[in-house]
């Protein structure tokens, strides 16, 4: 194979294995602006959650205020019932973010996420929110994911 077609392959494989952005519905990010949600690893949208998996989540986005904490929650949304996920670190300022959050600075949040052997397998829509001092989202979204086996 000479260097031309060895590239060539090269970059193709390194497109199999980067993730696509996850597609996400913006619910009332109020003090906040999300760029990026990215979970890994997603090869296919709805994302398919592995049961006794753990998933890395990362979410880039804009703060709009000055903030001291951030506190996650994560609900799994099933026929319009919010249902609590729980996640390992709900700090966000332990998750990849450098707290006193700064106004207008990007963040990169950064945790995972771990689908127990338990759950069903089932279709579901995932609520993640990510809240400032005063209570108001830094980002609030949604996106639609499938738990196997």
């Amino acid at each position: 194979m000479d260097t031309r077609t060895g590239f060539i392959v090269l970059f193709c494989l390194m497109g199999l294995t980067c993730a696509e952005p996850v597609k996400f519905i913006d619910c009332g990010s109020s003090s906040g602006k999300v760029a990026i949600v990215d979970i890994n690893p997603c090869a296919s949208q709805p994302c398919q959650l592995h049961k006794g998996q753990s998933y890395s989540v990362n979410v880039t986005f804009n703060s709009a205020v000055v903030s001291q904490t951030s506190t996650a929650v994560v609900h799994g949304i099933i026929a319009g019932v919010p249902i609590p996920f729980p996640i390992p670190i709900k700090d966000g300022c332990k998750s990849g973010i450098q707290c006193p959050i700064q106004k207008q600075q990007v963040y990169h949040y950064v945790t995972t996420l771990p689908v127990k052997t338990e759950y069903p397998a089932i279709k579901l829509v995932v609520e993640w929110e990510l809240s400032d001092d005063d209570q108001q989202d830094l980002f609030c979204i949604r996106f639609p994911v499938h738990i196997v086996s």
